[in-house]
């Protein structure tokens, strides 16, 4: 079990990381999300021993993560971190780079394992081709390869997909993260991308101002957003009035509403007239605005008239969940 316990870190006599404590089982993949400056990269650099803390403490098992006054080469050995500068070896080759962090005292294994991870990136024509040669997602890949080389215990990724082309990205994710789990790999995954999110973290932290907003199961935290800002992280969220959608609703409670929670009616509900339509392939996202000027996004299979009037419902099951928030 990874244990994090009540660490926080300074950088110039900023906070950068405010009493951060959690803890994550084995084999177990934990999400990182949070604005940009939340703190995500800082805090996988304290779990991997780049960092020394202000205070608290990072174990693994039995074994205290010590930062770098401890360690000549800081880092734990059990650990990978794949950062968003790679750094691999520019002037050799993709098979090589991997090569350099097996065993030498597996050498008769080697080709096998290097043939496995080219294809766990999809990599297996390039082999022989010099990084240098590489566009920077194919060394993303390369560096994701090499961290996967020793099967870590422990594998950071810091925005492990950011310098790939989306085409390839969706494809990499459902090879990789399923494999990191047969592998029983514990995944530390700093993302600003639902989407490596949603299919595949056991767990999500949001980070807000370097301090843990939330901690839950990813699902839970998906369906149950108690607050906006962590809603707005997995996709566009509307702050409706409950007054507005229900005929018991008083006083100032809300509810947040992703777009596709809402049903359109032509007759009864809330009602919007329509601003513009944004094609978003299985369907369109809808801008609309109220009588009172409010502004709501919702979605529908096909695209509205712009200027015409209709009128959106939200679940009584929904809004009694949301309002146990």
């Amino acid at each position: 079990m990874l244990n994090v316990g009540n660490i926080s870190f300074s950088y110039q006599d900023e906070l950068i990381l405010k009493e951060i404590t959690f803890t994550l089982e084995e084999a177990k993949h934990l999400a990182i999300m949070g604005e940009s400056g939340s703190g995500k990269s800082t805090l996988l650099k304290a779990i991997y021993g780049l960092l020394e803390l202000d205070e608290g403490n990072i174990h693994w098992k039995n074994n205290e993560v010590l930062g770098p006054s401890y360690n000549l080469v800081p880092g734990e050995k059990y650990m990978k971190y794949v950062a968003q500068d790679f750094d691999l070896m520019p002037f050799t080759s993709v098979s090589e780079n991997i090569a350099e962090y097996l065993s030498a005292f597996e050498m008769e294994t080697h080709q096998a394992r290097i043939d496995e991870l080219l294809s766990v990136i999809e990599m297996e024509d390039y082999a022989d081709i010099k990084v240098k040669n590489l566009s920077g997602g194919q060394q993303q890949r390369v560096a994701l390869a090499r961290a996967l080389a020793q099967e870590p215990e422990v594998l950071l990724l810091d925005e492990p997909f950011s310098s790939i082309d989306q085409f390839k990205k969706n494809e990499l994710r459902y090879r990789l993260f399923p494999y990191l789990k047969e592998k029983g790999i514990t995944v530390i995954n700093a993302s600003h991308d639902p989407n490596d999110v949603l299919p595949f973290a056991d767990e999500t932290i949001v980070l807000k101002n370097g301090a843990v907003l939330a901690h839950e199961p990813t699902l839970e935290l998906y369906q149950k957003p108690k607050k906006k800002y962590t809603a707005s992280l997995f996709d566009i969220v509307n702050q409706i009035p409950v007054s507005l959608l229900k005929e018991y609703g008083t006083g100032d409670n809300v509810i947040l509403v992703y777009p596709h929670e809402f049903e359109i009616s032509k007759a009864s509900g809330f009602e919007v007239y329509v601003v513009n339509n944004h094609f978003k392939g299985s369907h369109y996202l809808i801008e609309g605005l109220s009588n009172n000027g409010l502004s709501v996004f919702f979605t529908n299979r096909h695209a509205l008239k712009v200027s015409s009037q209709v009128f959106l419902n939200v679940s009584l099951q929904l809004v009694n969940k949301r309002l146990q928030n």
